[in-house]
Order: structure tokens, then sequence, then C-alpha cells
């Protein structure tokens, strides 16, 4: 019922940037959090950067300063603008939201992954 979309993902040189959407739709009534994760293979996914209901962002140590967390709330929707990309930043990126259901329930749903690789 509850579908994260992401888009955006590609192939750039290192120092590049992209920019990843994470369009949420169905029966939602609020949706607080929003965040993006990352996982390269064989490794654990790791937290790439979060934003709360009230704005408030976090980032990892190896992305601050070069990513940018952003929502839009008309449009369900949490970004991810990628500067200065380098080549381990390559991963498999997942968008995650916590989502309250317009006819009850309160759960976190994911996106379905998008790849991002970064070339020297």
């Amino acid at each position: 019922q509850v579908q994260l979309v992401e888009s955006g993902g590609g192939l750039v040189q290192a120092g590049g940037s992209l920019r990843l959407s994470c369009a949420a739709s169905g029966s939602i009534l609020s949706i607080n959090a929003m965040g993006w994760y990352r996982q390269a293979p064989g490794k654990q996914r790791e937290l790439v950067a979060t934003v709360t209901g009230g704005g408030i962002t976090n980032y990892a140590d190896s992305v601050k300063g070069r990513f940018t967390i952003s929502r839009d709330n008309a449009k369900l929707t949490v970004y991810l603008q990628m500067n200065s990309l380098k080549p381990e930043d390559t991963a498999v990126y997942y968008c995650n939201m916590d989502i309250r259901r317009m006819f009850g329930g309160r759960d976190d749903y994911w996106g379905q992954g998008a790849q991002v690789t970064v070339s020297s």
C-alpha cells in the first residue's frame, strides 16, 4: 500500500555530483523522520543522513560537508544532493521513512535501492 520509489542513481567520475530522490506514495497520513542509508558489497548497511520532521539534519562523518539531505513534505519526497563524490561513496543507496498510515499504524519503509558508482 505504501511504497517508496528511488531515482537519480548512476555513474559519475570522482569530484562529480548526483542527486537522489525518494518519493513516497499510498495511504499516508504523515511522515516523521526521513533518511538515507548505503551498502557497499560485502559491507553492512550504514547511515548516511537523516532529517527529522522538524528539519533537523544529521550526517555521517564521511559525508558531512559534501552531502545535503532535504525534504519536500508536499511531494512526500526526500532528496540527497551528493557533491565532490569519491570512489568510496560507491554503494547502493536506500531511502527510509517513518510513516503514519491514513487508516492507522506507523512503520518504517524502505526504497528499492539506487546504485551509485564513482570512478577514479
